[in-house]
């Protein structure tokens, strides 16, 4: 009878996680943008004016939309910046995970109201 040691495992190069890190993050900047956007085109009637895109939804339209093209401008160049590389991805969650609370917060009426 044999008893065999451990067996060595052969190390695996540490995957790039960047571009999940980009879309990660790119979601909690385009949540937060969407609540800015919204609370300032509920106080600013100059800003309403500019987002009004369609006057039966009022500056919702406005506001959606320039949202998700931030969310798809800060996708496209984290991806580029990150493509390759090896993110913190632990901060990054946070990051992301204060950005959606503070989206949460700021469509909260009163304290939307505050400002």
């Amino acid at each position: 009878m044999s008893v065999a040691g451990p067996v060595a495992t052969p190390k695996l190069p540490a995957m790039p996680n960047g571009s999940g890190a980009a879309a990660i993050l790119s979601a909690g900047i385009g949540c937060f943008a969407l609540s800015v956007l919204a609370v300032a085109a509920d106080k600013s009637a100059a800003l309403k004016s500019i987002l009004t895109f369609c006057k039966p939804t009022g500056p919702l339209s406005g506001v959606t939309t320039a949202s998700i093209l931030i969310w798809l401008l800060a996708w496209a160049i984290l991806e580029w910046r990150w493509t390759n590389k090896t993110a913190a991805l632990g901060r990054i969650n946070m990051i992301a995970f204060v950005l959606l609370g503070l989206s949460f917060l700021l469509t909260f009426p009163p304290i939307a109201d505050l400002f």
